[in-house]
């Protein structure tokens, strides 16, 4: 009588029909919580989230102890997120913080602050950066802080405030948003 063949010998089909019912069983159970789709030509937009831009930047003109701008963004800027932070060690203050998705769907932001300038820069990159050139927009001068691979930063002080601009933005919608909070006036609380 022949004998079993030792398990190591057998070959993966039987992991195979095991893995398949707990295969399935995921997928029903993704399905059920709505938690996959399938989109055969690949990802698509989804809703842009919306924020009160001007109650944001009220609020922080109140709270805050510096001027805030509110920049009038242009028709098609979608304002998305706002946050307020604490930059901390040496040169450190506060920081308010609006982004906006423009017209052609990138994303940039304004953060206002009393930090100086390679604290603040430093804390919005996430590391240290050196300038690598100058913007006029108007009456301002942003020092441009860039490299490759990275974000540009563009920093310029307007009175007793820092104003750093960020994102994938093209440098046209850097200019726009430049020019928008260099011409706006600070909000009175």
């Amino acid at each position: 009588m022949a004998s079993k063949k030792p398990r190591i010998l057998e070959d993966n089909k039987d992991m195979v029909w095991s893995l398949v019912p707990l295969v399935l069983f995921c997928i029903i159970i993704a399905g059920i919580a709505s938690q996959c789709t399938f989109s055969p030509g690949g990802p698509t937009q989804g809703p842009i989230p919306s924020v009160d831009v001007d109650a944001a930047l009220n609020y922080d003109a109140k709270e805050l102890g510096f001027p805030i701008r509110n920049p009038g963004v242009p028709d098609g800027w979608t304002p998305n997120s706002g946050s307020r932070k604490i930059i901390s060690g040496d040169g450190g203050g506060d920081s308010s913080t609006v982004g906006f998705i423009t017209t052609s769907g990138r994303y940039i932001q304004l953060t206002q602050s009393n930090a100086e300038e390679f604290p603040l820069v430093s804390h919005i990159a996430g590391g240290q950066r050196f300038a690598t050139g100058v913007e006029t927009v108007g009456a301002d001068t942003w020092n441009v802080f860039g490299g490759e691979g990275v974000e540009s930063i563009w920093v310029t002080d307007v009175g007793d405030v820092r104003l750093l601009l960020t994102g994938a933005a093209t440098p046209e919608e850097f200019r726009t948003l430049a020019e928008k909070v260099g011409a706006a006036q600070p909000i009175t609380p």
